[in-house]
C-alpha cells in the first residue's frame, strides 16, 4: 500500500515537472479518485461483489467436501497400513501371496488418496481461474461506467489527467498530451 502511494506521488510529480516546463502547457490540471472507495459505495459493484462471494462460498463448500473425503480415505489408508504392519510383525502373514495381496491393497489405497489429492489441486486451480474470469466479466460494465463518468467529469472540470489513488494508475489522460507517436517517430 505504501509503495503504491509513493508511486502515485512520483507519477504526479513527474507529470507536473514534465508539463510545467513548457510555456504552452503551463496550466496542466491533475485530479485523482480512490477506486476502492468508489467500488465499496457503488450499488452495482456491491451487487457484483455479493454474487462473487456467493460463487466463492459454493466452491469452498465443494472443496471442503472433497478435503473431508481425502481425509477419510487417508485415515482408512493409515489404519490399514498400521494393521498390515502389525500383522506382518506378529507373523500372521506368512506366505508370499498373502504379502503380495496386502502390498497391493495398501498400494491401491495410496494411489486412490494421491489421485483424490491431485484432483482437488486441479479443481482448486480451475475454480481460481473461473472466479477470476467471472470477476472480470461481472465488473466490466461497472468499470466502463466508472471510466466514462471519470472522463465526463474530467472534461467538464478541464482536468488533463486523473490518477487512481489506490494504485497510482492513469485513469484518464487528455489526448492533447499523448506523445506516443512523437516518441515512435524519433525512435525510427
Amino acid at each position: 500500500m505504501k509503495t503504491s502511494y509513493l508511486k502515485f506521488i512520483f507519477i504526479i510529480i513527474a507529470a507536473v515537472c514534465s508539463f510545467g516546463v513548457t510555456d504552452s502547457m503551463s496550466q496542466v490540471k491533475l485530479g485523482f479518485v480512490d477506486s476502492e472507495t468508489i467500488l465499496k459505495q457503488l450499488p452495482e459493484a456491491q451487487k457484483v461483489q455479493a454474487e462473487l462471494e456467493g460463487l466463492q462460498k459454493l466452491y469452498l463448500d465443494t472443496i471442503q467436501t472433497k478435503e473431508t473425503e481425502i481425509k477419510s480415505k487417508a485415515d482408512i489408508f493409515k489404519s490399514r497400513y498400521d494393521d498390515a504392519q502389525k500383522r506382518v510383525e506378529s507373523g500372521l502373514i506368512k506366505s508370499e501371496s498373502e504379502m503380495k495381496a496386502l502390498q497391493d491393497e495398501i498400494s491401491e489405497l495410496q494411489k486412490e488418496v494421491q489421485a483424490l489429492d491431485e484432483n482437488l489441486t486441479l479443481y482448486k486451480q480451475t475454480i481460481q481461474n473461473v472466479l477470476i474470469a467471472r470477476q472480470s466479466e461481472l465488473f466490466k460494465p461497472v468499470k466502463e461506467k466508472i471510466t466514462k463518468t471519470i472522463e465526463e467529469i474530467a472534461k467538464s472540470m478541464k482536468i488533463n489527467f486523473v490518477f487512481d489513488k489506490a494504485d497510482g494508475t492513469l485513469l484518464y489522460g487528455d489526448k492533447e498530451f499523448d506523445i506516443t507517436f512523437k516518441v515512435l517517430d524519433k525512435l525510427k
